[in-house]
């Protein structure tokens, strides 16, 4: 009969790393770079993190909005006076323009409409020329979050820094389930706490210590699990509120935790985005050597 310390150094072996059956080392680079292409396309699409030039949140009842500096909400185009959007005390929401000529309303000029918020597959768009806005909630605070793809956070974009590959980034880590499924509370940079559930840990061993993951589950319904981490290299060679990745659910006891996928989160492009912040038993005692860099603003 093995011994619970026999069975932990067991689980730790099977967690080193390993190659995709039938995958050669050459084949397994260029699923990285072709990842890593495809990051930067959605990183650079119109409606993507780089065109994010502000978020303003919405106070109860009327917010003026519009390019005038009376205005609750000042936009940088627009009318001085754009209309007026509500927040009633359900939380829904609702804008009514000045002019329906002056912004379109997903496409249509309408006077007013009801705005969906992101967790909807479709929110509500309102442009204004080359900007455009939509409502987010965010643990009960609701925003407006402007984007406009001629901005020079997009248009002057260098392209990101990373780690060469490193096959041994790619880890198979022994996954312990959790029964039932536990929480985390997370904080995020706009000062709230985001709630995640946690379906199990990822125990992995590197140069001879042990480390725990804790992916969490995004969004319901989600496919793949959410990791949210830190480690060494944080604030020094890669940025300093850390890094995120996707993993592939568990399969066999197991989940393969791919470092060289680890890239940055929407706050180190953008001051206007509300990234979660990873939770301390996700800040890793070792130099995660793989990923993504620090990104320099095309410095």
């Amino acid at each position: 009969m093995m011994t619970t310390a026999l069975l932990l150094a067991s689980a730790i072996a099977a967690a080193a790393p390993a190659a995709t059956p039938g995958e050669t080392p050459a084949d397994y680079t260029q699923t990285i770079q072709q990842w890593r292409a495809d990051r930067i396309v959605r990183l650079k699409a119109p409606d993507g993190w780089l065109s994010l030039v502000g978020l303003d949140w919405l106070k109860p009842g009327a917010n003026r909005i519009g390019s005038a500096e009376d205005n609750d909400i000042v936009l940088k185009v627009g009318p001085p006076h754009l209309g007026t959007v509500t927040l009633a005390d359900d939380g829904s929401v609702a804008i009514a323009l000045d002019k329906p000529g002056d912004a379109t309303i997903d496409g249509k000029h309408v006077a007013h409409a009801s705005l969906l918020d992101d967790s909807h597959d479709h929110p509500t768009i309102v442009a204004i020329g080359s900007t455009e806005f939509y409502l987010i909630e965010r643990e009960g605070k609701h925003g407006l979050r402007i984007k406009n793809p001629q901005a020079p956070s997009r248009t002057g974009f260098t392209g990101i820094d990373s780690y060469p590959i490193d096959p041994s980034w790619r880890i198979v880590a022994k996954w312990v389930p959790f029964d039932p499924v536990h929480h985390v509370q997370v904080a995020t940079r706009i000062g709230t706490l985001a709630d995640f559930p946690v379906p199990g840990k990822a125990v992995f061993e590197r140069d001879g210590h042990t480390y725990t993951v804790l992916p969490v589950i995004e969004v319901p319904g989600d496919t793949e699990l959410f990791v949210m981490f830190a480690d060494r290299t944080s604030g020094k060679t890669t940025y300093g509120a850390g890094r995120f990745l996707y993993a592939a659910m568990p399969k066999d006891g197991k989940i393969v935790l791919d470092f060289n996928k680890a890239y940055n989160p929407p706050c180190a492009f953008t001051p206007y985005a509300t990234c979660p912040l990873p939770p301390p038993e996700n800040r890793l005692g070792l130099a995660v050597t793989a990923g993504e860099k620090t990104y320099t603003h095309g410095e």
